[in-house]
């Protein structure tokens, strides 16, 4: 019997621990900053804390707003985007480069969208205009005021 509640304990404990992403629920789930509908393959993005916590985001801008607005709590936390030539498929957010395009609309007004690789952002921007950045410079940018970006 003390086998069976031990081997419960351990499977509990090592599930409720999940630090993986969950999948992104298209057309049902709900922005965690804006509270829109996440409906665009292209532009969403996920956070995971510590103790495996979802966040999902209907635009990277959202994201990016939220931990802002945390200022230091997810520090460990996983933050996702999904590659923009490959719809749904996320990569982690600090190693995706970001091109900010009027010509390429994100779903709050920032006209950002995440790439998996510089010269995926370079071929894009080639094509579209705009400016190249990464994790790190892309927190500056983006302004909390996500409908006044220019």
């Amino acid at each position: 019997m003390n086998k069976y509640i031990i081997l419960t304990f351990i499977f509990i404990s090592i599930t409720a621990c999940d630090k993986s992403a969950k999948p992104i629920n298209y057309g049902e789930d709900q922005c965690d900053f804006c509270s829109m509908g996440i409906v665009q393959k292209t532009h969403a993005a996920q956070l995971v804390t510590e103790k495996g916590k979802q966040h999902k985001f209907d635009a990277i801008e959202c994201m990016v707003n939220f931990v802002k607005d945390k200022s230091g709590k997810f520090n460990n936390a996983t933050l996702l985007v999904v590659n923009y030539n490959q719809p749904g498929k996320m990569i982690l957010a600090e190693s995706a480069s970001y091109l900010i395009s009027k010509n390429l609309p994100s779903p709050m007004g920032a006209y950002l969208t995440a790439f998996a690789s510089v010269s995926d952002a370079e071929a894009a921007q080639e094509k579209l205009k705009g400016e190249i950045y990464q994790w790190d410079n892309l927190k500056k940018v983006i302004k909390k005021d996500i409908h006044k970006i220019h």
